[in-house]
């Protein structure tokens, strides 16, 4: 059984009015980072005084880790890639996905 759900036939990536873009993607998270971005909507619906999607509070947490991003630098600025990079992926430039900022319980 295929419990994936097919989106409607539609651009994955559009230009809004304001000058940004808004993408559409399937993401395949666990059910703790989950439960973490529902208590991030929670602090974010709290602290706006309306209610906040899911889609909301990952945008909010993406723009605010924006700032911090060594990995996300402009194509000039990237580093120069090195062979001795550490299995952890803890370093800058190193890719992982476990460099990326964690959605903790604190603000």
């Amino acid at each position: 059984m295929n419990d994936r759900v097919t989106p409607p036939a539609v651009s994955a990536m559009h230009a809004l009015p304001d000058g940004e873009a808004e993408l559409s993607l399937v993401v395949r998270l666990p059910w703790e980072d989950v439960a973490r971005l529902g208590q991030e909507a929670g602090r974010l619906a709290q602290q706006m005084q309306r209610p906040v999607t899911l889609d909301e509070a990952v945008s909010h947490r993406l723009r605010s880790a924006r700032a911090t991003a060594a990995h996300a630098r402009p194509a000039g600025e990237q580093p120069v890639a090195t062979g001795g990079g550490s299995a952890g992926g803890g370093s800058v430039g190193g890719g992982s996905v476990a460099s990326l900022p964690r959605i903790s319980g604190s603000a």
